[in-house]
């Protein structure tokens, strides 16, 4: 279906020419998500002739100290989100891709529902906090400010304007039922960047999109300091975003 494009699309696209160089487009959402959650956690894949490969998935390196978000996001809440939440789905998204290739192995998959369960959940919680660590920086320090250009055009474009984008997205995270997540997603179908809800880390997910921003709002990602007050977490968040991983990530995104 051919998609009729306004003559602000293409302002943008003339901007965003000689920033972001044509590309293949991504191969596959599950690929570009892999790419991503991997990027610097030194994965490694084991392979055999009865159950097929098995990746070993890492923890990634956090780009900064504890306690580089504050006053904004707590080092306390830093150091237990990193290195007990996200190791946790590290984990368990070890174990299951060991009892899936064991499943292959023997050719019992009375358990399959349960593992392959498991791995939809840590595989998004590994893939989401790696892209979370990265979208985050100290106040002044590339965090906070405004988007670059490039980025601010398209956030107009596809929004109203760069404010119109921040209320959007800052209603949907406030408005996440229970444990989740809001998520900037850019969608290659139409060329549009989204704003969406993930509950938990997989329920609601947006297929044939890539998340390029995301906040998290489980309460183990702000509790310590702003208690039940999530409104409050996200409005101190502003101040950490870093616009050019966001950026850098739309350049990705658009198979630049």
């Amino acid at each position: 279906m051919e998609v009729k494009m306004t003559q602000e699309r293409r302002d943008f696209l003339k901007i965003a020419g000689g920033a972001i160089a044509a590309g293949a487009a991504l191969a596959s959402p599950l690929l570009s998500a892999q790419t991503a959650a991997n990027n610097g956690t030194s994965s490694e894949s084991e392979s055999t002739s009865t159950q097929g490969e098995v990746t070993v998935h890492q923890l990634p390196t956090l780009p900064y100290d504890f306690n580089a978000l504050e006053p904004h996001i707590d080092a306390t809440t830093m150091e237990i989100h990193h290195g007990k939440h996200h190791q946790s789905y590290v984990t368990n998204l070890n174990q299951a891709e060991v009892e899936l290739a064991k499943a292959r192995s023997t050719g019992d998959f009375n358990l399959i529902q349960h593992w392959s369960r498991q791995l939809s959940f840590n595989y998004g919680g590994h893939y989401l906090h790696s892209m979370f660590w990265k979208v985050m920086a100290p106040t002044g320090n590339g965090g906070g400010g405004e988007p670059s250009d490039v980025l601010s055009i398209k956030l107009s474009v596809d929004f109203g304007s760069v404010d119109l984008f921040r209320k959007q997205f800052t209603a949907a995270a406030s408005r996440v039922e229970g444990s989740g997540w809001a998520l900037l997603h850019y969608r290659p179908s139409d060329q549009r960047l989204i704003i969406c809800q993930a509950e938990k880390q997989h329920d609601l997910a947006l297929w044939g999109a890539t998340p390029i921003l995301g906040i998290d709002v489980w309460e183990h990602a702000y509790y310590i300091k702003y208690q039940n007050k999530r409104p409050d977490y996200i409005q101190a968040w502003w101040n950490v975003v870093n616009w050019s991983a966001v950026s850098e990530n739309l350049q990705k995104a658009m198979g630049a």
